[in-house]
């Protein structure tokens, strides 16, 4: 163990020792702050950030983390699960959110909740424990205005949460439908500035309406939805530009909504329908340039998962090992499964009793701010 002061640290040049650190994971890194005050500089700078975050994104699958809450503090490892060079584990924060976001950037995750109005969106970063309360949007506010007047005709639109690659900003995005809201747009959407600490409204919105019942996706400085149309397109919100565009339309159509979903595969946008005893998982081909094609990646079996899920649609997580799958069963309290592609035999990895998602990420030292 290095101490502080000693003359290991001062042989080295700093650049050699900055080489070797963002190479090193987040739990030494934040012990290692305390050896001398360069180096906690060194490891604090947003530049050192995201060198980091690259080794480490680049070195490995992604972890995967179960998320639940309540009020007893942050608590994680309580399960632990090695699948290959990924760790499943659970994670319980102290907070009174109920839904989790499934868009991680740079190790970052967002928590929010419809229901309670004292209540509204925060962003942390598991690893480092840091965390921030951003005020309510007028989404939320306008749901639980309508719950306590038992108005119970809308969708819960869910919150998504990305990266404006050319400044290095984060952006959480809220993107709904506005009829049932009694509101006149199509769509209506709200960004956070963390510059202002406020939500603005975009303008113009999305002009076809989307599938409130699945999560959006994040990819690349981009934004993902499917919309709800006669022909289902995938819609794109560009986080720099703040437009909105069609990208390219669904490999299916007339769709159960229930049954449609969207997913980051292997760093690749995909997409999945089921019905019943099949679930087919398409990944998007954009080698060509302004040429996209819908590739197959696998047919999953749901006569083999029925002891798990019933009928039920699964959510794809990740590829981990280049040859398993992870996936989820739609709800909060369902286990994760693990498919293999090759043998195309199923595994149960884990059940929790009051989960509310899972998400796959890289652990960082990155704040919002």
């Amino acid at each position: 163990m290095l101490k502080r002061n000693s003359s290991s640290v001062e042989l080295l040049p700093h650049d050699v020792v900055e080489l070797i650190l963002e190479r090193l994971p987040v739990k030494s890194l934040l012990r290692l702050k305390s050896v001398s005050k360069t180096w906690k500089l060194t490891i604090e700078t947003r530049r050192f950030q995201e060198r980091q975050l690259i080794h480490s994104s680049q070195a490995r699958d992604p972890d995967i983390l179960f998320v639940h809450f309540d009020d007893h503090g942050l608590k994680t490892d309580a399960r632990r699960l090695v699948v290959g060079s990924s760790v499943v584990y659970t994670v319980c924060f102290p907070t009174l959110c109920n839904s989790v976001c499934p868009c991680i950037c740079d190790g970052l995750v967002c928590f929010y909740n419809y229901y309670d109005p004292s209540v509204s969106v925060v962003v942390a970063n598991p690893a480092t424990r840091w965390h921030q309360s951003l005020p309510r949007a007028r989404i939320q506010n306008l749901l639980v205005d309508r719950i306590i007047k038992k108005i119970f005709a809308f969708s819960y639109n869910k919150l998504g949460f990305g990266k404006d690659k050319l400044r290095g900003t984060y952006k959480p995005v809220f993107l709904y439908n506005s009829s049932e809201l009694g509101l006149d747009n199509i769509t209506t959407c709200e960004v956070f500035d963390f510059s202002t600490n406020v939500w603005r409204y975009v303008h113009p919105a999305s002009p076809y309406r989307i599938i409130a019942e699945n999560d959006p996706v994040y990819l690349d400085g981009s934004l993902y939805w499917l919309t709800q149309c006669e022909e289902t397109k995938v819609l794109s919100f560009d986080l720099h530009t703040e437009t909105f565009q069609v990208i390219c339309k669904a490999p299916f159509s007339h769709v159960n909504l229930y049954r449609v979903s969207i997913c980051i595969l292997d760093n690749c946008l995909c997409v999945s329908k089921s019905n019943w005893p099949n679930q087919d998982i398409w990944s998007l081909d954009s080698s060509g340039g302004n040429i996209k094609t819908w590739k197959k990646m696998c047919s999953i079996d749901l006569t083999n998962t029925f002891d798990w899920s019933g009928k039920c649609a699964l959510l794809a997580i990740a590829v981990l090992d280049k040859t398993k799958l992870l996936l989820r069963v739609r709800g909060s309290h369902h286990p994760l499964l693990v498919h293999d592609l090759h043998t195309k035999s199923y595994e149960l990895l884990y059940r929790a009793t009051n989960g509310v998602g899972s998400v796959c990420y890289f652990q960082s030292l990155c704040s919002a701010l």
